[in-house]
């Protein structure tokens, strides 16, 4: 299997910086994972510091994996010991074929918590602090007032795949984490779509490019009329869940 074989790649290549820990979050543990589709979400603990020839040696690791099948979705950030629990540091990520910079959210530490999948090393249970339900709850209705709501507004971004399924899926998982406490896979959120009043068509749009067979772009048309429908719902429907929950 390509996943397979990139993580061996991506593990033995990593050996030399003697890591910690390595981790898998997202749908690669949750059990959500579509092989091709998905991002290979990890978390690396080094024996740290960080320095400037670490960064370069990182660097270097990630253009020799380029080649490798499903290599732009590995995406990793990179945590020491010293500097995991501040869930608001940032932290040096891999991602989108770069280096940059970004926290691991109290999301994620849950995720990570709960059903980490730990690919070398040290559980996170040794490493990372809990969350807890306050910290995580508040988190959750930060990102939708400060990040989601905000991108509400820019039209043209609801143009996109990726923010169409993405605003959609991460709103009912806010919802199920702030009503219940709990952390729900994408399947999972988008199976309550329809039952919170989104648009059936639009569900069933993201349901088939994301587990039914490859799917050819949508047309202008249907672009145009998709972001529409994704907008006039997640307006009203975030101002709401941030009224009842903030």
């Amino acid at each position: 299997m390509p996943t397979s074989a990139l993580l061996d790649r991506f593990l033995a290549e990593l050996q030399p910086l003697a890591p910690v820990a390595v981790w898998a979050h997202g749908s690669l543990a949750g059990g959500d994972y579509q092989e091709g589709r998905s991002d290979l979400d990890l978390i690396a603990v080094l024996d740290g510091p960080l320095t400037p020839r670490t960064v370069w040696r990182l660097a270097k690791l990630h253009a020799r994996l380029r080649a490798e099948p499903l290599a732009a979705q590995l995406h990793c950030t990179y945590l020491t010991p010293g500097t995991a629990d501040d869930p608001d540091r940032p932290h040096l990520t891999w991602a989108h074929q770069e280096l940059f910079r970004r926290p691991v959210t109290p999301v994620t530490r849950r995720e990570l918590h709960a059903f980490g999948r730990v690919l070398h090393g040290k559980a996170p249970a040794g490493l990372l602090p809990p969350v807890s339900d306050r910290e995580l709850g508040d988190f959750v209705v930060r990102d939708q007032r400060d990040f989601w709501r905000p991108a509400v507004d820019n039209a043209p971004l609801w143009t996109r795949d990726v923010w169409v399924d993405l605003g959609l899926i991460t709103f009912a998982r806010a919802g199920v984490t702030l009503r219940d406490g709990r952390l729900i896979s994408k399947r999972e959120a988008l199976d309550l779509l329809p039952g919170l009043g989104v648009s059936a068509e639009v569900v069933e749009d993201i349901r088939r490019r994301r587990y039914g067979d490859a799917a050819a772009p949508p047309d202008e048309e249907w672009a145009a009329r998709r972001a529409g429908l994704t907008r006039a719902y997640l307006g009203p429907a975030i101002d709401e869940l941030v009224t009842t929950y903030g």
